[in-house]
């Protein structure tokens, strides 16, 4: 069974078949499925009795993302009829990846929640990450994630975690992945966008990723590889039983602070998430519930019924919000919150309310230790 790119192309091979034979089907069968990333010829037969053939596969993209994934059988059971001898030769002549600033550019000022990137090349991980971080700013305010894979051994992907220090972007490893990494990227920025779009604070260990298919079972990374690549800054996955890729811990690639000095700060997904929504919500609460009011220092004697909004009455309504934060399990500690929230009006601008509040976003459930002591 012939495998391109994780898709599966069966092809029936007759009795006494030659190798030119079997090479004009499997091509015939390539360009029956459009979808593949690759077009594909017969070379011409080099023997004299037609006993064998080679098919010659191009990549329709260019850069990274042109070495495509060829195998023969992937699922138990699955064999090559006796009598049929292949061979793969590698993929050669990749070219750089594809200049991403015009898609950036076409982003204009619209909000992107959650991003699939392609490529992993330095150039366009440092464009999307400036545009990133220019997009949570407090001017756009337009938060943005991006989520990309890199398929490759255990060394490259390591070195590859340790180069970035990203809290905006995550990116998880695969070895041996039979198909090729946007798929895994998009897939799983699907399935992360929806989980935390309903809830940012729960975790995603255990979601599965719908449709994707796991690497060999001698290709997955072990416990402890896997275990060492979250701390380089690379998400992880397992393989349950019934064989289905799921998310074993999603982080983000940021690991050390400017000093170079370790930071778990932003190093959950979901940290990043409630910050989003949480933010989100605050802007939301103050411009929907007080949208053309007038500003006054507390203690302004003004008759009922006047659009005057004070200090203390946003201090209130922030109070309010934060028990709504709290019910929906997204931060804890109201008692240091409203001890530690600071609202006054600027000096120096009286059209202007400063505010400062200190959120204690709540923790995910990571970890169980437990130690049994027993007694015979």
């Amino acid at each position: 069974m012939t495998y391109i790119a994780g898709q599966r192309l069966a092809v029936s091979v007759a009795a006494g078949a030659t190798g030119a034979a079997l090479a004009d089907l499997l091509v015939a069968r390539i360009k029956g499925q459009p979808d593949l990333p690759v077009t594909a010829e017969v070379r011409a037969d080099s023997g004299d009795d037609d006993t064998h053939a080679d098919v010659v596969l191009s990549a329709k993209f260019t850069g990274a993302l042109s070495a495509v994934d060829v195998r023969w059988n992937y699922y138990a059971g699955e064999t090559t009829p006796y009598g049929i001898i292949t061979a793969f030769k590698a993929a050669s002549g990749k070219n750089g990846n594809p200049d991403i600033s015009a898609s950036i550019a076409g982003m204009g000022d619209l909000q992107y929640k959650y991003i699939v990137m392609p490529y992993t090349d330095e150039p366009n991980l440092n464009l999307l990450r400036t545009e990133l971080q220019e997009r949570w700013g407090p001017v756009n305010q337009a938060d943005g994630f991006a989520v990309t894979v890199l398929s490759g051994t255990y060394g490259d992907i390591s070195t590859f975690g340790v180069s970035r220090n990203d809290h905006l972007i995550s990116c998880m490893g695969i070895a041996g992945a039979p198909e090729p990494s946007y798929l895994y990227a998009a897939t799983l920025c699907a399935v992360a966008s929806q989980a935390l779009s309903i809830d940012p604070a729960r975790p995603l260990q255990t979601l599965t990723l719908p449709g994707r298919m796991p690497p060999a079972v001698g290709d997955r990374f072990t416990w402890s590889e896997r275990n060492a690549l979250l701390f380089d800054g690379i998400s992880t996955f397992n393989v349950n039983d019934g064989g289905e890729m799921q998310i074993e811990r999603m982080i983000t690639m940021y690991r050390t602070n400017k000093y170079g000095d370790s930071d778990p700060s932003y190093l959950n997904v979901n940290t990043i998430a409630t910050l989003s929504y949480l933010r989100y919500s605050l802007r939301t609460r103050i411009t929907q519930k007080f949208p053309n009011y007038k500003l006054a220092s507390d203690g302004t004697r003004f008759a009922t019924g006047q659009a005057v909004v004070t200090p203390s009455v946003i201090k209130t309504e922030l109070l309010a919000l934060f028990e709504e934060w709290e019910n929906a399990g997204l931060v804890e500690d109201f008692d240091t919150f409203k001890e530690e929230l600071y609202v006054a009006r600027n000096k120096d601008d009286k059209d202007r309310l400063d505010v400062l509040c200190g959120p204690n976003l709540i923790n995910q459930f990571r970890i169980f230790a437990a130690q049994v002591q027993f007694i015979l």
